[in-house]
């Protein structure tokens, strides 16, 4: 086996998932350093080093000279680009990846975050903030899936946008949304969960204990 040239700190959340499934689908050897988000091990001064935002996930490129990259898409976007895939090197086509990473980085991501949080974690029901982040993330979901039904894929081939997105969608009921009704949606996540890849990517780290579901919905709100 080769040497590990990546350190992936991650965690078993939707973000760490991205960047385990990429580098999965690089075929490239990494080494995976498991956070204990409810000890706050991404809090330590180790690691706020190389992540000063203090969140999962976060790569360090040993090959690069021990180069850090925090931010789930930026990781991504470096590893696309390093490795030549997932990512169109043409100017149209890489900036319409582009725009729907940032349709999710900047909408997806944080409200289904948030209905996360207020669905399944908050100390006491506060349903106008329940119905607020639940009916965005709705909202969101039937943008892409409109987008799909044109579309094998967000943006014709496999991408890293695909990636970031299926992570989310792939846990929809754990914000008590729904995609039975939305077809095309239903149809991309069941093709991407179908990848070889991505099953070995969600298994990174293992399973997933219900306190490090706690922490990661409870560190959303600061985000």
């Amino acid at each position: 086996m080769s040497k590990a040239s990546i350190t992936l700190y991650t965690a078993a959340t939707p973000n760490g998932h991205k960047a385990s499934i990429m580098l999965e689908e690089l075929g490239l050897p990494y080494r995976v350093e498991a956070l204990n988000l409810m000890s706050g091990a991404q809090k330590q001064p180790d690691y706020l080093r190389i992540n000063p935002n203090g969140r999962i996930p976060t790569i360090v490129d040993h090959e690069a000279g021990d180069f850090a990259v925090f931010e789930s898409g930026a990781i991504l976007i470096y590893l696309a680009e390093k490795f030549g895939r997932l990512l169109p090197v043409d100017a149209k086509g890489r900036s319409e990846v582009m725009q729907w990473l940032m349709f999710q980085m900047g909408g997806v991501g944080p409200m289904q975050g948030q209905a996360n949080v207020f669905f399944r974690y908050w100390h006491e029901k506060y349903q106008p903030a329940i119905d607020r982040y639940q009916n965005e993330t709705k909202r969101l979901y039937t943008v892409l899936n409109q987008r799909l039904q044109q579309h094998e894929f967000l943006c014709g081939d496999y991408s890293i946008a695909d990636i970031a997105h299926f992570t989310w969608v792939n846990v929809h009921a754990w914000a008590g949304v729904t995609i039975d009704d939305l077809p095309a949606l239903s149809a991309w996540r069941a093709r991407i969960l179908a990848r070889p890849a991505v099953q070995r990517g969600l298994a990174v780290p293992g399973d997933i204990p219900r306190e490090t579901l706690v922490a990661a919905a409870q560190t959303m709100l600061q985000r």
